[in-house]
């Protein structure tokens, strides 16, 4: 079969199979007797369980030492699984070296920034440009791949597990070797080389490629462009690596999709996902919960950039937790009801699988207080009851499955360079956070009511009545170019503080701030005003800011805000910028999502975008909607911890949380409606 014709956009099904949503968990048969895992199917079947991944982090049992293989109790699990109708996503189970490995080879163990060996004990001990570690990876994959290739149970393939989780950086003399031949691949010569990182500064410049080292540790800040370039070259790297077992793996199985799991969440950044997206045949993520007053919508958030990365199409969620974690400073458990809501949230916004880490809590090791879908408490939990339910929620949401996000009328944009380069050393300030920012635009299009697509920063702005860039500090003059075409086509642009400041090697755009885009914007400013931590400044609108001022001059744009006191006291916060047959609004200071709640009004008035939602629902719910060509699937999640009626919607209950005294949406829970397409003609 030509490879043209092969369809590995999800897991593979039996031809003529009907859509469902996948439901499942890591399982690690290996850390449990046999007896265990007959026990563990029963559950499973019970549970409503239709995949699990397998194998992640087997590679010392099924080669226990460099000759020896041992794939009788593989065999056993994918057997065993299969003939109870459960498919298997199997891991190249390439994550973590044996130690047979790493004492034969100690030259595969990562180096940190400064100078100390990652050991083995943990996990993830490999650096990511090692030949000596590739060549015996890539041999387990080769065994793995060949002895199941045929196996009916599977259905597609787990490259490693989160790569780069703990091995992004590694600063080993491989890497130092490697990041040189990826820089005379981008820059061609040193001569280049040097004009991109300014090394006229500090008398850095250099004279051959192998003065050139990774940015270790350093007398004072090491040079800003070394450093981004760094962060490239490991992002690159890895996806390297990720190619490497994928193209093996397609070629001793052409027809089996290839996946890997991201990690969409929190603060984790080292990795470009948007760039990695097409290197897999469909996008998986894992997300864990962090407390905090934006918690939820945090989640909500990543699943909605995890589906536009995923060009909205369908994806995989991989892991997350059904209560407490194991890693946090303090592991609360799950809320009633927030194992549905988190769960159901994913689905909304994409996800066409809803798994776990892990399939039973372990007993043992490092993971052990980590929850699983079958606890240490057993069958008999709540929790184990609450995994059934959730299983048969997900058979009732069938019709969902295979069908893609509808998008909305106003997005925000997300780019990784800019979050590396504006959290820098030798900036203005230490306290911003690219990726608060962002989350507080998410949170004020919630609290207003209007669904908001979150998307990587290259993606098509065809559509699109409102577009919010945050913390943009990186602005090749591509970005910027197609920045001012969008407003000129009529679209509405919001961008804060800290933006358009430098092109893509970090050099700043010179004639004052915001650089790349001031012109656009009709605003120049001569100098920062960062603020100290616990400073704010009021706003003549009643709000106030923190983080960060600019003292502004209008050179074309209107004052929509100014401040109140402070050190810019009476100078434009807020402007906006009429161009062409749209704006650009440029938000000076960090407002949070109560005080962005006027400005996004006004931006969404002047757009015309309106809410979807009835009124009184607006900030309690968050709606998100997938549809096909003939109905739209409504997901109604309420954002609080108390009931909230639901009033002025129609549509055909799917999934339902109705309490006793009448129609409501319960604390924390989740309602899906069947509505029809609604024509545009």
């Amino acid at each position: 079969m030509s490879e043209k014709t092969i369809d590995r956009s999800w897991i593979r099904r039996e031809p003529g199979a009907t859509p469902r949503l996948e439901y499942g968990a890591d399982y690690n048969p290996d850390q449990w007797p046999r007896e265990v895992w007959d026990e563990d199917v029963r559950l499973m079947r019970r549970a409503g369980v239709t995949v699990v991944s397998l194998a992640i982090f087997s590679w010392a049992r099924i080669q226990p030492a460099a000759d020896v293989w041992d794939f009788e109790w593989l065999d056993d699990a994918m057997d065993l699984l299969h003939a109870n109708g459960i498919s298997v996503d199997l891991a190249t189970a390439t994550a973590s070296p044996p130690p047979w490995l790493t004492t034969a080879h100690p030259e595969i163990l990562p180096v940190t920034r400064t100078g100390e060996t990652v050991w083995p004990g943990a996990r993830q001990h490999w650096r990511p440009t090692s030949a000596v570690f590739r060549e015996h990876a890539l041999r387990l994959v080769d065994a793995v791949a060949t002895r199941y290739a045929d196996h009916p149970a599977l259905v597609a393939w787990h490259v490693s597990n989160e790569l780069g989780c703990h091995n992004i950086y590694d600063y080993s003399d491989d890497a130092a070797r490697e990041f040189r031949l990826w820089l005379e691949r981008r820059y061609g010569s040193v001569d280049a080389l040097n004009v991109a990182w300014g090394t006229a500064f500090w008398s850095q410049r250099y004279s051959a490629w192998e003065q050139v080292l990774p940015p270790r540790l350093a007398a004072s800040h090491p040079n800003p462009t070394q450093q981004i370039d760094f962060k490239r070259f490991s992002s690159d790297a890895l996806k390297d690596y990720l190619v490497a077992e994928r193209e093996l793996l397609r070629r001793i199985t052409p027809e089996v999709p290839v996946t890997t799991n991201f990690m969409i969440m929190n603060e984790t950044n080292g990795m470009n996902y948007a760039d990695w997206a097409a290197e897999v045949d469909f996008v998986s993520n894992d997300h864990y919960v962090l407390p905090g007053e934006q918690s939820r919508d945090e989640l909500s958030f990543s699943a909605n950039l995890t589906g536009g990365i995923a060009g909205h199409r369908p994806w995989f969620l991989m892991e997350h937790s059904t209560s407490a974690v194991n890693w946090q400073s303090v592991n609360l458990a799950k809320q009633p009801g927030e194992l549905f809501r988190d769960s159901l949230t994913h689905v909304a916004h994409g996800a066409d699988a809803v798994c776990f880490f892990q399939w039973r809590q372990s007993a043992a090791g490092a993971e052990k207080f980590h929850s699983g879908m079958v606890p240490h408490a057993g069958e008999d939990s709540d929790l184990y009851r609450d995994v059934v339910r959730l299983g048969e929620t997900l058979r009732d949401l069938a019709p969902v499955a295979g069908t893609s996000v509808t998008p909305a009328r106003a997005a925000i944009l997300f780019d990784w360079e800019s979050w590396w380069a504006s959290e820098k050393d030798s900036h203005p300030t230490q306290l911003l956070r690219f990726r608060a920012e962002a989350l507080d635009w998410y949170s004020a299009f919630l609290d207003a009511g209007v669904r908001v697509d979150v998307l990587p920063s290259a993606a098509s702005l065809a559509g699109y009545d409102v577009v919010v860039a945050p913390v943009f500090y990186l602005m090749p003059q591509d970005t910027a170019d197609a920045l001012r075409a969008y407003v000129e086509g009529g679209g509405h642009l919001v961008t804060t503080y800290f933006s358009g400041i430098v092109d893509e090697n970090d050099h700043v755009w010179l004639g004052g701030y915001p650089g790349a885009l001031r012109e656009l914007l009709g605003i120049r400013i001569q100098e920062f005003g960062p603020l100290l931590e616990g400073d704010t400044v009021a706003l003549d609108n009643g709000t106030s800011g923190s983080v960060w001022t600019d003292r502004i001059d209008l050179e074309g744009a209107d004052a929509l805000v100014r401040y109140a006191d402070g050190p810019q006291s009476t100078r434009p916060a807020v402007t906006r910028n009429t161009v062409g047959a749209g704006s650009a609004t440029y938000v000076s200071t960090r407002l949070g999502p109560r005080g962005l709640a006027p400005v996004l009004a006004e931006v969404l008035e002047l757009a015309g975008v309106e809410s979807e939602l009835p009124e009184p629902l607006r900030g309690s719910v968050e709606l998100a909607v997938r549809g096909s060509a003939d109905s739209e699937f409504w997901f109604l999640v309420n954002r609080t911890a108390e009931p909230v009626r639901i009033d002025g919607i129609d549509g055909e209950v799917i999934v339902r949380s109705v309490r006793d005294d009448g129609p409501a949406l319960g604390s924390r829970e989740v309602l899906v409606l069947r509505r029809p397409v609604t024509s545009t003609d």
